[in-house]
């Protein structure tokens, strides 16, 4: 089972992403800001991290996961312009979705970062879990 890392201040948005993802069968981590994700982040075995916060922007959330973590990163976030894109993609990121995002088009997204990561050997989904209908 993968396992994702949500990131946001704003908790509907973390529970509807949530939703989302564990119809798709992954096992969510929620936090609400920079230094919980950095948190989960040491002490869990993450397959992939959607940022979206404000505490601690997304930028340098990104620079802090990269200095521990080779994880794909996706931002999540209302920057919009060229320049927010090519400094997001340029300090790490995996890829960079804008708000308001289509689930449908992000959990393709995720299922392409996860599919990339895991080919290239760079997490591992533990042997001894079942997942059926949702239920590990």
């Amino acid at each position: 089972m993968y396992r994702i890392l949500v990131c946001d201040d704003e908790k509907d948005i973390v529970s509807a992403l949530k939703i989302y993802l564990m119809a798709d069968g992954y096992q969510v981590f929620e936090a609400y800001n920079g230094r919980e994700a950095l948190e989960i982040l040491k002490n869990e075995d993450i397959h992939l991290v959607l940022i979206m916060m404000p505490e601690m922007d997304g930028i340098t959330a990104m620079l802090k996961i990269r200095e521990v973590s080779n994880v794909p990163v996706i931002l999540l976030t209302a920057k919009s312009e060229d320049t927010d894109k090519v400094l997001g993609l340029t300090v790490g990121a995996d890829d960079y979705v804008t708000k308001p995002f289509n689930t449908v088009e992000l959990q393709a997204r995720v299922k392409s970062q996860l599919r990339r990561y895991m080919k290239l050997g760079g997490g591992t989904v533990r042997p001894d879990t079942i997942v059926i209908g949702g239920i590990e």
